[in-house]
């Protein structure tokens, strides 16, 4: 049992860490606990993804977010977000070369703190998913903590990560396992696996570019033998808590 000063200390330590804003107070109760034995079918994804002002998270911004949910191992149509943010030092070219987002078509948008509540009420309750989604993740909880002082609690899911173990499982039982001409892109991944194409560096049609690949590797990793959360889990090790 601890002595009450020990308590005291703990209940206060506790209390300072908890998010105080109710938004993310409800996001983070949200996965105070996560049932891995959750049969796939049971769970709710959202796939996101961001384009950028750059790639340094402490000093390049967020300039447009896309998101599209999953439901029942399916893309649930009609279910998508998508915002074009004003960034507060303005847009490189060297950024609009990559995603043709112009100066003039975010002059007039909101900046990334008065789209925040919207984009955490999608993911409510969702897993996340992305490609190369640590990065995503750093840029929205940077936000998150300067605005409500917390990140997000939802638990992601890299379908980079996931294909580098689908190739490897491949590989295992291929004699020319040491190929050296592989890519982890998700257009060539898109095109690899046969699914179908959208177009590049736009925040909602790259998420649902990674939704599609999310589906087809999730029923391929291990033989096709992955149904939970659990066995999704072991199949891959790609659990990762982007905080």
């Amino acid at each position: 049992m601890l002595a009450a000063q020990d308590f005291r200390q703990t209940l206060a330590r506790v209390l300072r860490l908890a998010p105080r804003h109710p938004l993310m107070a409800a996001n983070h109760d949200a996965f105070m606990t996560v049932d891995h034995d959750r049969p796939l079918e049971d769970c709710r994804f959202v796939v996101l993804d961001t384009e950028l002002t750059g790639l340094d998270v402490r000093r390049d911004e967020i300039v447009s977010i896309g998101a599209v949910r999953i439901e029942g191992m399916a893309i649930a149509a009609g279910e998508s977000f998508y915002r074009l943010i004003q960034p507060k030092a303005g847009l490189p070219k060297a950024s609009t070369l990559i995603h043709r987002i112009t100066p003039e078509q975010v002059k007039d948008r909101p900046r990334l703190r008065a789209v925040l509540p919207a984009l955490i009420e999608f993911v409510d309750g969702c897993l996340i998913v992305g490609h190369h989604v640590g990065l995503d993740m750093g840029f929205l909880n940077r936000a998150c903590r300067t605005v409500y002082g917390a990140p997000l609690a939802n638990p992601c899911l890299d379908t980079m990560r996931m294909a580098q173990i689908y190739r490897a499982q491949q590989w295992e039982s291929s004699y020319d396992r040491y190929q050296g001409n592989v890519s982890f892109a998700l257009p060539d991944l898109a095109a690899e696996f046969g699914l179908p194409r959208f177009p590049q560096h736009n925040a909602l049609a790259d998420a649902l570019q990674t939704a599609y690949l999310f589906l087809y590797l999730a029923r391929k990793l291990s033989g096709g033998g992955v149904r939970t959360l659990r066995e999704l889990f072991e199949a891959g090790r790609s659990w990762r808590w982007y905080l």
